[in-house]
């Protein structure tokens, strides 16, 4: 069962210690070394991974990923540090379980993903310009199962509204690059 009012209040947490929204200045904040490797695989086939080598965390990403992609495995691979500390000493966290949904560290990092990068007043405030599901995905520069997972946090905490789609588990290992 996935704690979402712990992670909520983790994420908010973080936000308030740190008050930095560029994710990887907040990386250095929180001491996570930030990695971009100039791998030989594309970043369909290895978009990142975050590891703990002599106590350091260490997020691992392509280069090779957009911006907007960069983000958001960034985002996640945060959350896999901070969540699940004890499960990356002993193993390290890469994009072949990203986004999955297979367990719940997968799931409870994107979550956490979510509440870091999608800040709850401005989702709100973009459904009730009537903006559709994508198009606040898109304004928001994050894909729209990204969304979903923030839908979710927010039909935690009360409010009406609904999942709008049934996230696949490997959603960020299709996504083009190039988006």
């Amino acid at each position: 069962m996935i704690n979402y009012e712990a992670i909520s209040a983790t994420v908010a947490a973080i936000k308030r210690k740190y008050q930095e929204n560029d994710l990887f200045r907040l990386c250095a904040y929180m001491g996570i070394q930030v990695v971009e490797l100039d791998t030989p695989m594309s970043a369909e086939d290895f978009k990142g991974m975050s590891i703990i080598k002599c106590r350091i965390p260490v997020i691992v990403l392509n280069s090779k990923l957009n911006a907007r992609l960069k983000r958001v495995v960034l985002a996640h691979e945060i959350g896999h540090v901070v969540l699940h500390k004890k499960l990356a000493e002993l193993r390290g966290f890469h994009d072949f379980d990203l986004f999955g949904m297979k367990d719940s560290t997968e799931y409870e990092a994107n979550v956490f993903a979510a509440e870091l990068m999608l800040d709850t007043e401005e989702v709100l405030e973009l459904l009730n310009q009537d903006m559709t599901f994508f198009g606040a995905a898109s304004t928001l520069g994050v894909p729209p199962e990204l969304l979903d997972f923030k839908f979710r946090v927010l039909k935690n905490q009360g409010y009406s509204i609904h999942p709008m789609m049934i996230c696949n588990g490997d959603f960020l290992k299709k996504i083009n690059n190039s988006d």
